[in-house]
């Protein structure tokens, strides 16, 4: 609990990231100013505080949203008045990883496209697990093969949201797919991903996601490297190499937006831009 004069200081302060708050606090003391949780200051005079926007026009910056606040080039992106523009839920189209009550999911596929319409998405594609989570209820050929069914009578009875036909499929320690070909050629996207083998070593375990990559059928891979925040480390793989698979075959990589999940991790994610795969 602070004044409200120091609310913005205090926020930015204590928010970091600690390297963008040096570097910011660097440029005020180049304009003879001094930063704190209390404020900006010239002298004793505050200057600027009561919000993080006029912290940041005190040292002569536009505001850095939160997001990017690393000192990974937000400070001269800002200074030269380029920052990115941010994805906001404003921009989303629509949702590619979806589980509905045949699996894990607690709502049918009906119910599920109504929210997504609701929400003003223009699609969704139901991506239910495969059948090695069996612990899941995962899909078997002709399980999936209903689904698909489903889906359509979907489609054809309400065509103001389309639902696209997908599967979260097992990538097997072995670097296969644990669905057969014929099942694959029925789905509009394969979300693939690891669930089970995550203390192979590092050369298996990414020998096994570089085989998977490469098969032609997999369209995302969801969760790159594994990890459930606070509770299980990612697994141990070499990310470089998966980025290079990913763009040498067109697959994208999934940003899973979960709370115990966030992965990509933000490095990895700019990684990926940089090598021209799609997130």
């Amino acid at each position: 609990v602070v004044a409200p004069e120091c609310f913005g200081a205090a926020l930015h302060y204590f928010t970091g990231s600690k390297a963008h708050n040096i570097a910011v606090r660097a440029i005020a003391r180049a304009r003879g100013l001094k930063i704190n949780e209390y404020g900006v200051f010239r002298g004793t005079r505050r200057v600027g505080g009561a919000t993080e926007e006029d912290v940041f026009a005190a040292v002569g910056l536009p505001y850095i949203a939160p997001e990017l606040r690393e000192n990974r080039g937000e400070i001269e992106a800002a200074e030269a008045r380029a920052l990115p523009k941010l994805v906001t839920l404003d921009d989303l189209k629509g949702d590619l990883h979806v589980h509905s009550t045949y699996t894990d999911g607690t709502e049918t596929i009906r119910a599920m496209a109504m929210a997504a319409k609701a929400r003003g998405r223009a699609y969704i594609a139901i991506t239910d697990h495969s059948r090695r989570m069996a612990m899941m209820h995962g899909l078997d050929p002709e399980r999936l093969r209903r689904q698909g069914a489903e889906i359509d009578r979907q489609n054809a009875s309400d065509p103001g949201i389309h639902v696209f036909k997908g599967i979260e499929l097992d990538i097997l320690p072995d670097g296969s797919l644990d669905l057969p070909d014929s099942s694959l050629d029925r789905l509009d996207l394969v979300v693939a991903a690891v669930h089970s083998n995550f203390h192979l070593s590092r050369e298996a375990q990414t020998e096994r996601i570089e085989k998977a990559l490469a098969s032609g059928r997999v369209t995302v891979l969801a969760h790159p490297t594994g990890r459930m925040l606070g509770t299980r480390e990612p697994y141990d793989v070499d990310m470089t190499r998966v980025i290079r698979a990913a763009a040498a075959n067109d697959v994208a990589l999934e940003i899973n937006a979960q709370p115990d999940r966030l992965d990509l991790t933000d490095v990895y994610a700019r990684m990926a831009k940089e090598a021209g795969v799609v997130l």
